[in-house]
């Protein structure tokens, strides 16, 4: 399905409510299958959330997870401590390219018995689950996140804990933050000084406990995109958040100041006005801990006609496709003068947008969703726009509502 975007005026003021976050879903659902007696509310409806919660009370051999990273890395680790079960975990062809081996090695360090079905460190990967009993680790500090949470997730579970060394330098630090905090509101004890995380053990817990799960503030980065761009004055209204939030790319509201949109907190809804426009200039962003956003700031960039120099990309090379490049080859299109290295991006001002340029989205729901705000400056068409159901399947429905035009072509 591709779909030409174009925007009238944006209505103003409009409000979006916004499904559970992805992240903190996918991490409560692993715990919540491991403790039955915790109950969840405003759950992500999105694919990769789907795939883990099918994942989870499937009894197949075979679980396919499709396109799902998250539900990949965190599912390698949950397998490997089911007593008695043995299971294939497979995805599609990009996935089969994306590497698993650090976790795998780190969780043979714990005793777990995993072997490659295909290439070696690479899914698919056959899993025979069994008792751990090993209860010290070490791994690269500078790799996914999900590698450390799907680690730190099981971890209660193992008899000794987890103790848990991380080497060199670390990045997504809110990532393991938000993991760790998951752990602590369901009653596990934690300690993360240094370079060392501890997890203690927790058998049970008797009674249910109920925990709400925050918006996803990676779908609100594209109405930050949508604000940035739009005249002074506009405002949209999202909801649910709080102002102490788990998750890493929260770091939004501070970043969206610099182009030009307030962020008031009301009750359990975020208020984004823009106040004022920009001159033409070049920023400098480090993304080390908010690497998901960076589509959505290269493209308000763009479509701002300043420029940006964005670093901490490294973990974007190995997502549902290589983003740096594919950022640079789509923005290109639309008239960017743009380089990439292995971890950084540079846009150089720019003052002209082509109109009616077909961006491909490469299986990756962020390249629809981040390109999307700037047909509040042209005519602007998305390949296979139904890819955001990844993460938003109302996303189209949710900028309809506040006055884009769209139809499909």
């Amino acid at each position: 399905m591709n779909l030409l975007l174009k925007s009238s005026n944006i209505q103003n003021p409009t409000s979006i409510k916004i499904t559970g976050s992805k992240s903190e879903t996918n991490r409560l659902l692993l715990l919540q299958a491991l403790y039955p007696n915790l109950v969840l509310e405003n759950t992500s409806n999105s694919d990769d959330s789907e795939v883990m919660l099918n994942a989870l009370a499937s009894s197949d051999e075979i679980i396919d997870i499709h396109h799902a990273g998250t539900a990949m890395r965190f599912l390698t680790a949950y397998f490997a401590i089911q007593e008695n079960r043995e299971v294939i975990l497979t995805g599609s062809t990009r996935m089969k390219e994306r590497p698993i081996q650090i976790l795998v090695e780190a969780l043979k360090q714990l005793g777990a018995d995993i072997t490659y079905e295909e290439n070696e460190g690479f899914p698919p990967i056959r899993i025979k689950g069994k008792k751990l009993t090993q209860s010290k680790v070490s791994l690269p500090a500078n790799v996914s996140s999900q590698y450390i949470s799907a680690l730190l997730l099981i971890a209660p579970k193992l008899e000794n804990g987890l103790e848990l060394t991380l080497e060199g330098e670390i990045t997504s630090v809110p990532y393991i933050k938000m993991t760790l905090a998951l752990l602590n509101e369901i009653g596990v004890e934690t300690s993360f000084v240094g370079n060392k995380i501890t997890v203690k053990n927790l058998s049970l817990f008797p009674h249910p406990l109920s925990l709400t799960v925050e918006s996803d503030w990676s779908s609100a980065s594209y109405f930050y995109a949508i604000t940035a761009l739009s005249p002074i004055g506009t405002k949209i209204t999202l909801s649910s958040y709080k102002q102490n939030s788990l998750q890493g790319d929260s770091a939004l509201e501070e970043i969206y100041k610099t182009f030009g949109v307030e962020t008031i907190f009301e009750s359990n809804s975020i208020l984004l006005r823009k106040t004022h426009n920009l001159q033409p200039t070049t920023y400098n962003l480090q993304l080390n801990n908010s690497p998901d956003i960076a589509q959505t700031i290269a493209v308000t960039c763009f479509g701002l006609g300043i420029g940006c120099h964005l670093t901490g990309l490294h973990t974007l090379k190995i997502k549902e496709t290589d983003r740096l490049v594919a950022l640079k080859v789509e923005l290109t299109k639309l008239g960017a003068n743009i380089s990439v290295t292995n971890d950084s991006l540079t846009l150089e001002p720019s003052s002209t947008i082509n109109e009616n340029i077909a961006i491909k989205t490469y299986q990756d729901h962020r390249m629809a969703m981040a390109f999307a705000p700037l047909a509040l400056k042209v005519p602007i068409i998305i390949e296979e726009a139904e890819v955001v159901s990844k993460s938003y399947p109302t996303f189209w429905e949710d900028l309809k509502s506040i006055g884009f035009q769209i139809e499909s072509i």
